[in-house]
């Protein structure tokens, strides 16, 4: 399994800009709105100086009712074509941020790993995927209404004076080119750092929040805290070095636009333009200039965009799951077969399970123990599809599992694997999460098998009790019986049970393994992952892993009379058990 590399800046933004297709004509709209609102300030401010300095001479009223027209038409109309730009984009944005959001929550469901933590996963799912939204409304609209304002007013110029439009030209390459890439090279080193320390910083919260009770059973707290705290003030330097970077080039921009202004004078002077022309030009400069300085604003923006784009390119650019075929996945019985898998969680690493073959056809049960870290969990992920064997398949129904529609294999193929999560919702919730259109003797059947029954019922709210965030209204034992019966309503084809029975006392654990079972409908395929060996001696066959190897298979009876590691757990486990209830009230 390997993470893609992440894209070049410019292969990022293609990435971006191709989910931009379906909304061009309202994102063009936008870019239009804003050349307008920008031309209008520019066209206001020359007119504006042409009626000043002419009412200056005292010429007759209606010399000047056009201009005055004019200055109040503008003045309206940019506020207009603001207020209608910024409704035209964000609409545009808002729209298309929706389908980014969604695209990269499915692609991040989809990879059904840890690969991504979940701090830094929240930080792709709100941070970077505003860097979608940035780039559209912050760089792309106002550089491309800068570009189209500025030769508009170098052909404004044009028509005053061919050399000043000359100047003023050679003063907005400077403003709109030179320090932009200025601007960029200054400030790229900083930026890459700056959305991955967030998503640092998303994921120390994360861990200090749900993780504070360890951190302190371990004395670890402080440790966490100061790396956490290490991590904000290296963010908090950098976007220091950023804002100082940017009030330098803003300072060297305000600087080009006076001295562009200062050339334009002196160029208009020298070709014997009027007086009142002079001073159209030198405020128009002014303006002109202002508004190609805002390519800078778009150029430091993309620059700190950059990282989080790619960030998101990485998740948008996954290949698309292959599509379904024939084959079909439903609750009935299936036949599952594993052939020489192997899989390796880092290239170079041992592998978590190593050439393991099984069968598990239509209505056998079959357990697997061994050691922890034997790969058992790793046996359950790739049948229930959260995982993919780096070498070998794994077939249901003689197709591959990948033939099968991510929505379509649970039905086939499912249970409860480990740490289920227990939801923030009722019981009956929770439940219903396995068969949403089950009735209550279904859900009555589900809990009795898992024990839960009579604990429901005892409950002032029954089915309606809320068990908390995480379950945890619930104790542990209560926890792994909501989540068991869940998986037992849900009847899948395949039933996958990865420890069951965790956090219950041996007596409660054999009971409530023997209902589950006998719950499960006939023609129903077992697969249970266990490191109790109480209960087995009913299962058709028992698979005993180590180190990712299959080094024994048999039924009980068989394993407990040969030599190896299960006779020997057995023994002990039985010593032990027997211990605890001589032990218990």
């Amino acid at each position: 399994m390997t993470v893609p590399a992440e894209p070049s800046a410019t292969g990022a933004e293609r990435a971006v800009l191709r989910l931009a297709r379906p909304y061009l004509g309202r994102l063009v709209g936008a870019g239009l709105l804003a050349a307008a609102t920008e031309f209008a300030g520019l066209a206001l401010m020359a007119t504006a100086t042409w009626l000043l300095m002419s009412a200056a001479g005292r010429p007759p009223l209606d010399r000047l009712t056009v201009a005055i027209v004019a200055v109040r038409a503008l003045a309206i109309s940019r506020g207009v074509f603001r207020y209608t730009e910024r409704l035209a984009g964000h609409d545009a944005v808002l729209r298309m941020i929706t389908d980014v959001r969604a695209r990269v929550f499915a692609a991040l469901a989809a990879r059904r790993s840890a690969a991504h933590r979940s701090g830094d996963v929240l930080s792709r799912l709100v941070s970077d995927v505003e860097a979608v939204q940035d780039l559209l409304l912050r760089v792309l609209v106002p550089g491309a209404a800068a570009a189209l304002v500025g030769l508009l007013a170098v052909a404004g110029a044009v028509l005053i004076s061919p050399p000043a439009a000359g100047v003023l030209a050679l003063g907005l390459l400077v403003a709109g080119v030179a320090l932009p890439a200025l601007a960029t090279a200054v400030t790229r080193r900083s930026a890459a750092e700056v959305a991955p320390l967030r998503g640092a910083l998303a994921t120390d919260a994360v861990d200090l929040t749900h993780g504070a009770a360890d951190l302190a059973a371990f004395g670890a707290t402080g440790a966490a805290l100061r790396a956490a705290e290490q991590r904000a003030h290296r963010l908090a330097r950098l976007e220091r070095r950023l804002a100082v970077t940017g009030f330098g080039v803003d300072a060297v921009g305000v600087l080009v636009a006076g001295l562009t202004a200062a050339a334009v004078v002196l160029t208009a002077l020298a070709a014997d333009v009027s007086g009142v022309l002079v001073g159209v030009l030198a405020v128009g400069t002014l303006a002109a200039v202002e508004v190609a300085l805002a390519l800078v604003g778009a150029a430091r923006q993309w620059t700190q965009l950059r990282p989080g784009l790619a960030r998101v390119s990485t998740l948008l650019d996954l290949p698309p799951a292959p599509p379904p075929t024939a084959a079909t996945a439903g609750s009935g019985p299936h036949d599952v077969r594993f052939d020489s898998v192997q899989v390796r969680y880092r290239a170079g690493a041992a592998p978590a399970l190593d050439r393991v073959s099984l069968e598990l056809p239509a209505g056998r049960r079959v357990a697997v123990v061994g050691p922890s870290g034997a790969g058992k969990s790793t046996l359950a992920a790739l049948l229930t599809g959260a995982l993919r064997p780096t070498a070998g398949r794994v077939t249901l129904d003689g197709h591959d599992l990948s033939a099968y529609a991510e929505e379509e294999l649970p039905h086939a193929v499912g249970g409860l694997l480990a740490e289920a999560y227990v939801f923030h919702a009722t019981v009956r919730e929770n439940l219903l999460l396995g068969r949403p259109g089950a009735g209550e003797d279904e859900l009555i059947a589900a809990t009795a098998a898992a024990g839960l029954l009579e604990w429901v019922r005892a409950q002032p709210a029954g089915w309606d009790t809320v068990v908390g965030e995480e379950g945890g209204q619930l104790s542990g034992g209560q926890r792994q019986r909501l989540a068991l019966a869940r998986a037992l309503l849900a009847a899948p084809g395949v039933l996958v049970l990865d420890e069951p029975t965790e956090g219950l006392d041996p007596a409660a654990a054999d009971a409530v393994l023997a209902s589950a079972l006998a719950a499960t409908p006939s023609g129903h395929s077992v697969l249970l992952i266990s490191h109790r060996l109480s209960g087995l001696a009913d299962l058709d066959e028992i698979v005993v892993l180590d180190a990712g190897r299959v080094i024994q298979q048999g039924r009980h009876a068989e394993l407990v009379a040969a030599p190896g590691w299960y006779r020997d757990q057995w023994l002990l486990q039985a010593a032990a058990e027997r211990g605890y209830l001589a032990l218990a009230p």
